[in-house]
């Protein structure tokens, strides 16, 4: 298969468990936040890191070609910075200022926290 086409397929797949996971968190705990989201770009974060670990790179230049169907596109199509950004502004704007911070740093963090924390793990299974 085509390296396009690998991310097409990974994209198409992520951008549909996104939907369910946000879905399944709306309907659990509320939508007053956007916990769904806040999910899945955090278990898509320590995905990310895990991979990275196993493929035993920290950047995209010469990843094999599994890293183009799971990184970039499954974890592509899986996480959102868009939805992140809509959803804070959303906040900001009804007046819920703390929370629209805290969404973007919680995620800034704790993303970057969960990624090393999943490249270690890759590491210590090993």
């Amino acid at each position: 298969m085509g390296l396009l086409l690998m991310v097409a397929a990974g994209g198409a797949l992520g951008g549909m468990a996104r939907l369910a996971v946000s879905n399944l968190f709306a309907r659990r705990v509320g939508s007053a936040f956007p916990w769904g989201t806040l999910a899945v770009n955090l278990s898509g974060a320590l995905l990310a890191g895990g991979l990275a670990g196993w493929f035993g790179m920290s950047h995209e230049a010469g990843m094999p070609r599994g890293w183009s169907l799971l990184v970039v596109g499954l974890l592509g199509g899986y996480t959102t910075v868009s939805s992140l950004s809509l959803q804070s502004l959303a906040l900001w704007q009804s007046g819920r200022r703390r929370a629209a911070l805290a969404n973007m740093a919680i995620t800034l963090v704790a993303g970057l926290a969960l990624a090393a924390l999943g490249w270690w793990l890759v590491g210590w299974l090993a």
